[in-house]
């Protein structure tokens, strides 16, 4: 029995908070970081120790952005198609700059960008087409590839200018440290990527038995005149 009086007022859906937020304004910040880290990053082909520094630090600030726009945007409710949008162009944006950057000046050879974005791409291909079934959220493993990811790169920022001031025992260690990192973030990354593909191929599998379910005829059931099962009456 429905309790629900007949005249009842249906429940509306809460109406999404405006784009214009705290957490939507720190993702354009970091965007906007970007070019600026780009250019630090590559003033005078990476042999400049103080840009070298500003590259860090915006890096650095760019990232701790995208915690706290998360956070706020989770804690007050901000969440927003334009952030779900906006939020991961700005982590990809500045992944693919700083990555594609430290290979320009030679700090890293090619392939490491090249299988990380690769990556990247299309798995962001594939969670877009993948809307029209099921939202992929991201996943433990994705947190941890960023994590590993974005400690790899400022360990690599820092190397050159680090080595400025420190013995040269201390910079081997930490160049030790960062490659270390830079291929556990690229075994993660590439573990993830093959997860997300194998979730895609199961949701996929799932939303097209559950479609063909849904268009057979029960067995028990009368057809309506035309051949077709007839609406629900109730």
């Amino acid at each position: 029995m429905n309790d629900r009086p007949e005249n009842s007022a249906p429940e509306q859906t809460p109406a999404e908070p405006s784009p214009w937020n705290v957490p939507n304004a720190l993702t354009v910040l970091r965007i906007l970081l970007v070019p600026v880290f780009l250019v630090l990053l590559l003033a005078d082909g990476g042999q400049d120790m103080t840009m070298r520094w500003w590259a860090l630090a915006v890096f650095l600030l760019a990232m701790a952005t995208d915690k706290i726009d998360g956070d706020l945007a989770r804690k007050y409710n901000l969440i927003t198609n334009f952030g779900k949008i906006a939020d991961p162009i700005a982590d990809k944006s500045l992944m693919a700059a700083a990555l594609i950057g430290l290979a320009m000046i030679t700090e890293i050879p090619w392939w490491v960008p090249v299988i990380i974005l690769i990556r990247e791409l299309g798995i962001t291909v594939l969670r877009f087409f993948m809307i029209r079934i099921a939202v992929m959220p991201a996943s433990r493993g994705g947190k941890i590839k960023t994590v590993l990811q974005t400690v790899a790169i400022g360990l690599f920022l820092l190397l050159r200018p680090l080595a400025q001031i420190v013995p040269e025992g201390v910079t081997f260690a930490v160049l030790i440290l960062a490659w270390l990192t830079m291929v556990a973030a690229i075994i993660v990354t590439v573990v993830t990527g093959i997860d997300y593909c194998v979730q895609a191929a199961k949701l996929a599998k799932d939303s097209h038995a559950a479609n063909g379910s849904a268009g057979e005829r029960p067995a028990d059931g009368p057809p309506s005149g035309d051949g077709h099962i007839g609406p629900d009456p109730r």
